[in-house]
Order: structure tokens, then sequence, then C-alpha cells
């Protein structure tokens, strides 16, 4: 059964602080095209984000590193055409904003002026702070991301649960009260345990949405092509398949293939 209080006709930054205020959870998923944006956009969920796992799950690199800001704002493009409900929120993409507030600042307003997005991500906290400071200060809310920062995969090394050590879980709550001190509109942790999820959320004002966080974050998010089952190697604990669309989608186009070669499509009633 749905918690929702109150149908939403458009989801600001405001009604996910009014969502966390009142207890009603928060849904995301990503999205990179206008025909799946369309239909997650219609099954009401509240933010759609237009990751920079596009660079896994759409073009097939390892990790997130090698996607562009022009290639993240085709995506995003493409995702605005088909949202009418949802808060639609872009990654900065590794190479945007890091080590330069005026750089952050340039891809921010690319980004907000050439897709039509309605807000920013990006990863990192004290070390992020002056550019996270100047986007906001121009007017582009930001969404923080902490904990697994995909983008810090060589610095980490591995993609195991990130601040399970006291001195590592310390920096990640000042970075969360820093976060939400700036202005930032939520927070997404990445792969921490659940219980420190949990002391964040209530810690901190802004809605925090995790992805491996526990369940007493403020909402979750899933990346849509694992959720789908349409990839097949992620198998994260944090994950949850609703589908397996790779063995549909591979069974449907076995069976068209089938079909043509023995010229049962198309027939008759297929044709002009």
């Amino acid at each position: 059964m749905s918690t929702a209080k109150k149908e939403v006709k458009r989801v600001t930054t405001h009604v996910l602080q009014n969502m966390k205020n009142t207890g009603e959870k928060i849904s995301m998923v990503t999205a990179y095209d206008y025909s799946m944006a369309t239909i997650v956009d219609d099954a009401k969920i509240d933010v759609i984000l237009v990751g920079d796992s596009a660079s896994n799950v759409i073009a097939g690199h390892e990790t997130t590193l090698p996607i562009t800001l022009d290639q993240m704002i085709y995506h995003a493009q493409s995702v605005v055409r088909g949202v009418k409900r949802a808060l639609v929120v872009v990654d900065l993409p590794f190479g945007s904003y890091q080590g330069n507030s005026e750089v952050a600042l340039h891809s921010a307003i690319r980004i907000m002026k050439e897709s039509g997005a309605h807000a920013v991500k990006l990863e990192g906290g004290e070390k992020e702070a002056e550019s996270i400071e100047r986007i906001i200060g121009a007017g582009v809310p930001v969404m923080g991301h902490l904990g697994l920062t995909p983008q810090s995969i060589y610095k980490f090394g591995t993609y195991t649960v990130r601040a399970k050590e006291e001195a590592e879980a310390k920096q990640l709550k000042r970075d969360a009260r820093l976060l939400d001190k700036l202005g930032c509109f939520g927070i997404v942790l990445e792969k921490i345990p659940a219980e420190l999820g949990k002391e964040v959320s209530e810690d901190i004002r802004i809605p925090t949405i995790g992805i491996g966080g526990g369940k007493h974050t403020d909402g979750q998010v899933l990346v849509l092509h694992d959720l789908l089952g349409i990839t097949k190697e992620f198998n994260p604990r944090f994950l949850r398949r609703y589908l397996n669309l790779y063995d549909d989608i591979k069974g449907a186009i076995e069976q068209y293939v089938s079909d043509v070669k023995s010229q049962d499509f198309p027939n008759d009633t297929e044709q002009y």
C-alpha cells in the first residue's frame, strides 16, 4: 500500500523536504532516455536521476569516469522531454567540478540551461564545499553524495562498504552536516552501514536517499537497469530485481529471429 499523503502534480525540492518532515519515503530511480523516462514518470516516481552510471549501463564502460559533460547533457535533455511530474537531477560527471569552483559553476549552469533539468548532484564533502556553495549561490539546487563515491573508485581501489571504521564514519557525519549547512536539498548515501545511515538521516535537516544505506534513510534509489534485470553481472546485497528483462527481451528477440527465418513473420495480416 502506498504511504503517499497526497497527489503531487510536480515534485520540487520543497516537496521532498515536506516528505521528510512528514515521514513519507522518497522514491528515486535512474533514467537516461526519453522512452524510459516517460514510463518511470508515469509510474509516479518522485525523483529521476540522470546518473553518470550511464557510463556503465549505456556506454559499457567499467567505471563512471569516462562519461563527459556533453554526454550527460544529451541524456538529461532526452529524459526531461519525457517527464511531467518527477524532479530531474543530473550528475556532474568526473572532471566537471573537482578542484575548481569556477569550472563547477560553469558545468552546473550548462546542465540547467541546455537540458532543462531541475538540479545537479555531485560527490564529496569538505573538499567540494567551495564548488557547492558557488553553485547554490547561483540558484542551482544541489544534491550531495557521500559514502561510496564511484568517481573516486581508483582512490578507494574497491567497491566495498564505506565508513565502517570510526574515523571515516565521523568524517561522513561532518560532511553530511556541512552539506546541510551549505544548502544542499538532499544527500545520497551509498553503501554504508545501515546504522550510520540512520544516524545521519536523524542528524540532518535535509532528506537522505540510500543506495545500500539501510532502510532508515528518507528514501531509496536504484539504477533502473539493475531494478529491471537488464543487467546481470551486478549483484550487490542492496539490489532487489523487480523483473528479469534480460531473459525476457532475449527470448522475444530469439522468437522474432525464428519467425523471420521460418517466414512466419510477416503473415498475411501483417502486410499491405
